[in-house]
């Protein structure tokens, strides 16, 4: 049973789940861009080189190269990589920017306290007791050695 609420509070923190949505809309966003490259630009491509049957192709010695095809895979990449670019890494890099220059307050990190609490808890926890209640009082907590 453990391992169960384990595995459901590795799920649930933050981090795991930012990274599948990002990785679910991501998926999404490159079928978009593949649809768009595929249906428009493949075309375009392919009259560029000539139109007809063989617009975006070439044959060798009875080998077709499709060059229209990868010419549409490298166009598809960089759309991709410059939506990545501006939507995600560029406003992460001015928010951290911002962090450094102290205009902008970062996560609060937890005082010591809040630490010792945890730690407690997590003990107690652990040896199958509840968090229960703290004998020293409300404000303050007791010492590791104390527990």
């Amino acid at each position: 049973m453990d391992m169960i609420k384990g595995f459901k509070d590795f799920l649930l923190r933050g981090n795991v789940v930012d990274l599948a949505v990002a990785v679910v809309i991501g998926a999404a966003f490159t079928a978009v861009v593949t649809s768009f490259t595929t249906s428009f630009l493949e075309p375009l491509i392919g009259l560029v080189g000539g139109g007809g049957e063989l617009g975006g192709s070439f044959v060798v010695d009875g080998q077709e190269f499709t060059w229209a095809a990868f010419v549409n895979q490298v166009i598809t990449f960089v759309l991709t990589a410059a939506v990545v670019y501006f939507v995600v890494v560029l406003p992460m890099k001015k928010l951290v920017e911002r962090r450094q220059r102290g205009e902008e307050a970062g996560p609060a990190a937890p005082t010591q306290v809040e630490l010792l609490v945890e730690i407690r808890d997590l003990l107690r926890a652990q040896q199958g007791q509840g968090p229960g209640h703290d004998p020293s009082g409300p404000g303050t907590t007791s010492l590791p050695g104390q527990l």
